[in-house]
């Protein structure tokens, strides 16, 4: 399949991919939080449903671009290997678009992001897998505040949240509290985006007396549970 995502760029599908696929050893389920109209959550279950993995030359052409205007190579289904997996993929989104904007999410960069914009329906996110053949996941509808303990897998391996505000990534760290296995990755999709600095303070403010070690990839936030 051609790996096209108006969410994240190439350079962090890619990215998305090696480190979901690392998490397939990881005891537990895959999650995201705020699918949108699913474009990471299908990269995501080629990876929970079919296990695609890169191979070694596109992860190459990744790890050493030749400048940071160059794009990856591009992905199609002759970039991955497939095998079967028995993890499951569970998808979060309030389906009602974004919420309105905390004072924590008020940039100097117009009027992007408000209330209402993002907006898609379950069914069509469910309608996306049909068609892609992939099983439906476990698609959860609410706002993050909302859910609680009892809507999240038992065990997470892979953890991808991308809620946009200050809000709803707080809310989603802290559902993932006690639920991430060892070794289990979190990603964070527009940490470093100056049009969202909700998310930033939400995550800085998680990591506060953590032991834990961040990457920041282009947009992205990234831990591994110790």
């Amino acid at each position: 399949m051609a790996w096209k995502n108006d969410q994240v760029t190439e350079l962090e599908t890619v990215k998305i991919l090696e480190l979901a696929q690392l998490a397939l050893a990881v005891p537990g389920d895959f999650v995201e939080m705020g699918c949108y109209k699913g474009d990471t959550s299908l990269l995501l279950a080629e990876v929970v449903y079919r296990g695609a993995r890169l191979c070694p030359e596109v992860r190459c052409s990744v790890a050493a671009p030749k400048s940071a205007s160059s794009s990856a190579t591009p992905l199609s289904s002759s970039s991955i290997h497939t095998k079967t997996t028995s993890k499951r993929l569970w998808i979060y989104d309030s389906f009602e678009g974004l919420p309105e904007k905390g004072r924590e999410d008020e940039s100097g960069l117009g009027e992007e992001f408000r209330g209402g914009e993002l907006y898609v329906t379950k069914r069509e996110v469910k309608e996306r897998f049909l068609r892609a053949g992939f099983p439906v996941p476990v698609i959860k509808k609410g706002w993050f505040a909302e859910l609680t303990e009892g809507d999240m897998p038992e065990q997470i391996a892979f953890a991808f949240l991308d809620g946009d505000f200050y809000e709803s990534i707080r809310d989603s760290l802290r559902l993932l509290e006690g639920k991430m296995a060892l070794g289990g990755v979190i990603m964070v999709h527009d940490y470093n985006n100056p049009a969202l600095p909700g998310v930033a303070r939400a995550v800085d403010e998680w990591l506060k007396g953590r032991a834990v070690r961040v990457e920041i990839y282009q947009s992205m936030a990234i831990t591994r549970e110790n």
